[in-house]
């Protein structure tokens, strides 16, 4: 959830880490705050500087500005609540008698025992956070002789729950100290100079080299050198990465929004989703890594795991999975995955899908398939440098580049790409013709072609957004593998307008959604021309006899009229097996225009961040 960001230099490090805490806003913007060491060498004018603020980076920047601190090393935080209230005494950095100053993400589950016992010692709380406590305990070690890579070590010791940490002290003030355990954080490698942070974003002006820190390992930054050490405490090396990102890939451009931006990148995302792994009309299975056709081939069922949008991802899969390849599918939603007794079968590929590759449940439930005795791992990731990269057995990037608005767009269609894609080589093995996945292929193929001409519906939909203005509630409906995609155009609306939106198949509506329509609920159709177009027209009938106003995405040929209560909005037409990638992108423009009208902060709705880290 929040963003860290420290560095250790041989320049001024406060614009580094107000460029970082502005490239990590999405995963937090309650509050922000920084703090430097004025003078990091080893004499007595040493002392903290910290400047804090509620609200977003750009406030933080303006007090920056007017009361401006500088030093060589620093650490930053940008804050999304979990314990105590938005405000300048619960955001980051906390210090502890002004000679340690901590930055953390992440839950620190036994927060109470560890105050208490703080308090008994005479350590004086200033906020609300669980974090305090690392301050203060980190200083206790201090006190007892420590130098601060040990006090640290030490410290994490009485940890329970999950931290990326950034620690500096006035003791060694010339060292940066980073810890992990649960919880993302990268190394950015320099000359003269090394910096930390949430993810590589945040970096990418400054390097473009990085080290993935993995689950216990503490850093020791210094200008000239980085040590990192294992959760043994012993020295270790740990592979260096050149990251892909340029600063141009995290900027909004010519949009307004990010969120409009990744939206008008899907063509161009799913056209890097696909690029190498289509030959001759064929998926090629190496596109899953080293050994995916042996592990394929043990392989009779798949069980999905994931939260949010990537879990409607599953849902639509699971029409694949079992329609198209003939293999059993289940989809959960990895934090009711965890605490349940699903039946083990060691045949079972288990597919995790999370944009960040960080997801705290995620993570979590696939660590737990594997403990229970489930079969091989998939991660569907869109970032290299994950946790869930590293934990599973076999990876396939996504490709969607950089996705900044939280409501996630490009990321979604390009997880249902790669979904297409496992079930046509798992299908190859099962029941799926040759004649069947080449002409599956050439509709994945033809995909970008046919969500740029949906884009084109922009300016039609931004029409339309003005009628959803002053409407508190919204029903969407969908049937078949058209209903994740009517889930997932509810949590648009309701992640970026604060319209409450929820989504039914289409024939549950006489089994009581039926019963909130009326003039003042808009209900948005999903009505591609399939083999259930006839029932779902029988459906929309049932709401225009109740003076329901509908909205309805129809395939061209649906034969679907306009009256002054139905608008409808033609899609083009196209391959039946890529229509929810397609049908997905008009709800997601909806959302925006609507959002931007109603006067909402699109890329940064309230109480959501990007990258859900914490349980």
């Amino acid at each position: 959830m929040c963003g860290i960001v420290g560095a250790v230099a041989e320049r001024d490090v406060t614009p580094i880490l107000l460029e970082g805490l502005r490239r990590l806003e999405y995963r937090g913007y309650d509050s922000a705050g920084l703090a430097v060491i004025d003078n990091a060498t080893f004499d007595s004018a040493n002392r903290i500087q910290r400047i804090r603020a509620p609200g977003n980076i750009s406030r933080l920047t303006e007090i920056v500005n007017v009361h401006p601190i500088a030093g060589p090393i620093g650490i930053a935080h940008t804050r999304w609540a979990t314990h105590g209230v938005p405000s300048e005494s619960n955001a980051h950095p906390h210090i502890a008698r002004g000679r340690v100053a901590v930055v953390h993400n992440g839950i620190i589950e036994n927060h109470q025992t560890l105050r208490e016992k703080q308090l008994a010692l005479g350590y004086r709380f200033t906020s609300d956070t669980d974090t305090e406590v690392i301050a203060h305990q980190i200083d206790y070690y201090l006190g007892h002789g420590k130098d601060l890579p040990a006090a640290v070590r030490a410290a994490i010791g009485d940890f329970e729950g999950t931290y990326a940490l950034g620690v500096i002290s006035t003791v060694m003030p010339a060292c940066l100290v980073a810890a992990r355990r649960g919880s993302p954080l990268v190394v950015g490698l320099g000359i003269g100079e090394h910096f930390i942070a949430s993810d590589v974003s945040a970096l990418i002006p400054v390097t473009r080299r990085f080290i993935a820190l993995e689950d216990g390992d503490l850093a020791v930054l210094h200008r000239e050198k980085v040590c990192i050490f294992d959760a043994d405490g012993i020295q270790v090396q740990r592979e260096k990465l050149v990251s892909e990102l340029t600063a141009a890939a995290v900027d909004r451009g010519k949009y307004r929004h990010y969120m409009e931006k990744e939206i008008h990148e899907q063509p161009h995302a799913i056209a890097e989703t696909l690029e190498g792994r289509l030959h001759n009309g064929r998926v090629l299975e190496a596109a899953f890594g080293l050994g995916a056709a042996e592990i394929f081939d043990r392989i009779r069922a798949v069980q999905i795991i994931a939260c949010g949008t990537s879990y409607h991802a599953g849902l639509v899969a699971r029409n694949w999975f079992e329609g198209l390849a003939g293999i059993a599918c289940h989809v959960e939603i990895a934090s009711e995955f965890r605490y349940r007794h699903p039946v083990v079968r060691s045949d079972t590929l288990v597919v995790a899908i999370s944009q960040s590759g960080e997801t705290a449940d995620t993570l979590a439930a696939l660590r737990a398939a594997s403990e229970l005795g489930f079969g091989p791992s998939l991660a569907i990731v869109n970032v290299p440098e994950s946790s869930l990269t590293r934990e599973a057995d076999l990876m396939f990037m996504t490709r969607a580049g950089p996705e900044i608005g939280v409501a996630s767009t490009k990321a979604f269609t390009t997880q249902l790409v790669a979904l297409l894609l496992l079930s046509l080589v798992l299908g190859r093995r099962c029941s799926l013709s040759q004649e069947k996945e080449e002409d599956v292929v050439t509709q994945l193929q033809a995909l970008p072609r046919w969500c740029a001409a949906v884009l084109a519906l922009n300016d039609r939909l931004q029409l339309l957004s003005h009628r959803f203005v002053h409407k508190h509630h919204a029903l969407f409906l969908g049937r078949g593998v058209q209903y994740p995609v009517a889930m997932e155009g509810a949590l648009k609306l309701k992640e970026i307008s604060y319209i409450h939106a929820e989504a039914y198949p289409a024939g549950e509506l006489k089994h009581g959604p039926l019963a909130l329509v009326d003039a003042q609920m808009p209900v948005i159709a999903i009505a591609p021309n399939d083999d259930l177009l006839e029932k779902l027209k029988s459906n929309l009938e049932e709401v225009r006899a109740r003076g329901g106003e509908l909205y309805v995405f129809a395939g061209e040929a649906a034969n679907v009229s306009s009256t002054p209560m139905v608008h409808v909005i033609d899609i083009p037409c196209v391959g039946e097996n890529v229509s929810p990638i397609v049908y997905a992108i008009p709800l997601q423009l909806l959302a925006y225009h609507v959002a931007l009208i109603k006067g909402t902060d699109v890329d940064r709705p309230r109480n959501l961040a990007k990258s859900v880290t914490v349980e």
